[in-house]
């Protein structure tokens, strides 16, 4: 537990500054979070650990913004409850678990027989069109065309399905 708590300490309370943008309420929801990870453990399905604890992290954020909400309100003496709930801090959750799977891509795409590995990176990660790649690569774009069918194929006869389709 405590290597966890050291390898993901950082980037849990990371997740839960973005949204709270509290030193000492981060904190706080970042030991929740790893309370939640410990309790959860038994029903953990290896679906990439960092991004389940992102996920944990980023709820017990929201968990803590809401409750500062109440307090607020209640402070105020108001009838109403306010919620402060940051809509673009549902981006955070998705930037990260799409980082990590870019992350876990590149390891793999590093991976790739060489002439493979080029067409790819340009075509996926750098997002070149494939004018962009003949142009750089000097070469015609059905050349590109038949590089990428190629390095599709060996990714397909070489990697099981969930291996990259994530």
């Amino acid at each position: 537990m405590r290597t966890l708590i050291d390898k993901y300490s950082q980037h849990v309370y990371h997740v839960a500054y973005s949204v709270l943008r509290n030193d000492q309420e981060a904190q706080d929801a970042a030991q929740e979070a790893f309370i939640q990870m410990y309790k959860s453990l038994p029903d953990y399905r290896s679906e990439g650990f960092k991004t389940w604890l992102t996920r944990i992290a980023f709820h017990k954020a929201i968990d803590a913004k809401r409750k500062l909400g109440r307090r607020t309100a209640e402070d105020l003496g108001g009838g109403e409850k306010i919620i402060n709930l940051p809509g673009r801090d549902e981006d955070v959750l998705t930037r990260l678990v799409r980082e990590e799977r870019q992350d876990k891509l590149r390891e793999r795409i590093n991976q790739l027989p060489a002439q493979h590995r080029d067409i790819i990176t340009a075509y996926y990660l750098s997002e070149k069109n494939y004018e962009q790649i003949a142009s750089d690569a000097q070469v015609a774009v059905k050349t590109v065309e038949s590089r990428l069918y190629r390095a599709r194929q060996w990714i397909r006869k070489h990697w099981k399905e969930d291996e990259w389709r994530e």
